[in-house]
């Protein structure tokens, strides 16, 4: 049935972003008000920041629609950023696609600040954004699902097993551990300016490995879905759809102690 309404409510979003033109981000849709409660059960949605869902490598933007539903249905005023080429591209470059997003979202809502709630490659899209393009005083929450935030060695793999160099695509190569991209990224503070940092990780991540190479340091909040609710099962794209993984996207954005729910659907 919370699938049903999920998937029904995703057909009827009215102001889905997608990054081809400026008009797009002219219809936000009008956040409901309701009552926060300290475990973040239900949200104070009515003057909260507008959410963008930044997706990943191939992730195109239906993909998110679950989760936009999700968002929406707590009275978020919800935007989806699919990266550029779907994120095969350098992802500096996407990070500046995303800051103009992101200035179209704030003119648009009438907002002096934006939560991003970002998945695998977006999470390092987004924090390139906030580390070197301003990001860090336009970003309240930076909340990310699985994102390789020190790599991952099955980028490495790709070409340890002799398909090349990530076979030509520019964002695995600097998803590598190493690589000369993520040695930037991560030189200095790894969560600057005022931004409320949260990582969500799962040991049956397929696609980031280790796994712990998703945590950032200097005072993030991380979580681990097993560390709660350890017969959780979640794989890298189930992330995006899971319940206990949404319990906590919703307490991070409300600054609220984390408790996941380890029987949400």
């Amino acid at each position: 049935m919370l699938l049903r309404t999920i998937l029904a409510a995703a057909t009827t979003v009215t102001a889905l972003l997608v990054p081809a033109t400026a008009a797009q981000a002219a219809a936000p849709r009008t956040a409901t008000a309701v009552t926060a409660t300290a475990d973040g059960s239900t949200l104070a949605a009515a003057g909260a920041n507008p959410v963008i869902v930044v997706g990943g490598l191939i992730g195109i933007s239906i993909a998110y629609e679950p989760l936009d539903a999700r968002l929406s249905l707590d009275g978020y005023r919800v935007f989806i950023y699919e990266l550029p080429d779907l994120g095969v591209g350098d992802i500096r470059e996407s990070a500046r696609a995303l800051s103009s997003y992101v200035d179209r979202v704030r003119a648009a809502t009438g907002a002096a600040k934006v939560d991003l709630v970002t998945h695998s490659e977006g999470g390092l899209v987004s924090r390139w954004y906030v580390k070197y393009l301003g990001g860090a005083d336009k970003v309240d929450h930076y909340i990310s699902l699985g994102t390789p935030q020190y790599g991952t060695y099955v980028a490495n793999i790709i070409n340890f097993v002799g398909l090349g160099s990530c076979v030509g695509v520019v964002a695995c190569q600097q998803m590598s551990i190493g690589s000369s991209f993520l040695a930037d990224l991560n030189s200095g503070d790894d969560t600057p300016g005022t931004v409320r940092w949260t990582t969500v990780r799962t040991w049956q991540d397929e696609l980031v490995r280790p796994v712990d190479n998703a945590v950032l340091a200097d005072g993030a909040s991380n979580v681990l879905v097993q560390g709660w609710c350890p017969l959780r099962v979640v794989g890298h794209v189930g992330l995006v759809l899971d319940g206990t993984t949404y319990s906590i996207i919703r307490q991070a954005l409300t600054d609220a102690p984390i408790r996941p729910d380890c029987f949400a659907l």
